[in-house]
């Protein structure tokens, strides 16, 4: 019984300061994170990638760290992750082969007659989207279907094989590798959406609709927009099938 965790990635206001935008039709852009770090060898800017517009001015010429990696987006073929951070990597290395691992991103809701202005702003696509939060809100942008998971340690142990299939990760890239797990979705099952899911409600992006409250095992208080999301297999089942629906159908 296959079950998922889902976890914050991608721009936001801090990195590189500006959340990436999603439309009243639910599409959206993924702009990753800047890369912070030294690198074993020169990494993509944003504007290498057709990103400059999608970031803030003076962040334009930035490397990027391309981390979630989706096969056929911005240039990549694998599906890879890695995270150094205790709080993420520690449920992520108890996912088995067949479980999912679930990116959201906060987004600015952009292009609708009542959204916030700014700089992203672009004509309404089809007027309203009452299921869209006012100004931002946090979605579902992208899923791998684990292939293999491994700590740092055991990438650190690995045969050259192994490792090869890591090759194209952000944090392997890095110098030193700095990664506490890493995980490899399955090419064939794994991808970024064409329609943003949302997790928030219509009223605030700061509140939690029922995916979070309901679904997954947080409560949905506080900060809940930047931890770890857990599903059992039951909720899992469940966000499977909802995540194919129309995101109108997914009303608090």
């Amino acid at each position: 019984m296959a079950r998922a965790v889902a976890i914050n990635v991608a721009a936001n206001t801090n990195l590189p300061g500006r959340r990436g935008p999603v439309y009243p039709d639910g599409s959206f852009r993924y702009v990753p994170i800047p890369e912070t770090e030294p690198t074993a060898e020169p990494v993509a800017t944003y504007r290498d990638l057709g990103l400059a517009d999608a970031v803030p001015a003076d962040a334009a010429d930035d490397p990027v760290h391309l981390d979630p990696e989706f096969p056929g987006v911005l240039g990549r073929d694998a599906a890879t992750y890695g995270d150094p951070h205790g709080v993420k990597a520690r449920p992520l290395a108890a996912l088995d082969p067949g479980d999912w691992l679930l990116f959201y991103a906060t987004l600015t809701v952009t292009g609708r007659d009542d959204a916030v202005s700014g700089a992203d702003a672009t004509p309404a696509a089809d007027g309203s989207a009452d299921w869209l939060p006012p100004t931002w809100g946090a979605f579902l942008v992208g899923e791998f279907r684990v292939a293999e998971t491994l700590t740092g340690d055991d990438y650190r142990a690995a045969d050259a094989d192994t490792r090869a299939r890591f090759d194209s990760n952000a944090h392997v890239r890095r110098e030193p590798f700095d990664a506490a797990v890493l995980v490899r979705g399955d090419p064939a099952d794994s991808g970024l959406y064409d329609r943003a899911v949302p997790l928030s409600t219509p009223d605030a992006g700061a509140d939690a609709n029922r995916v979070v409250t309901d679904l997954s095992a947080d409560s949905g208080k506080g900060p809940w927009w930047r931890r770890p999301l857990r599903f059992d297999a039951d909720a899992t089942r469940t966000l499977r099938d909802r995540i194919a629906a129309d995101p109108a159908t997914w009303l608090p």
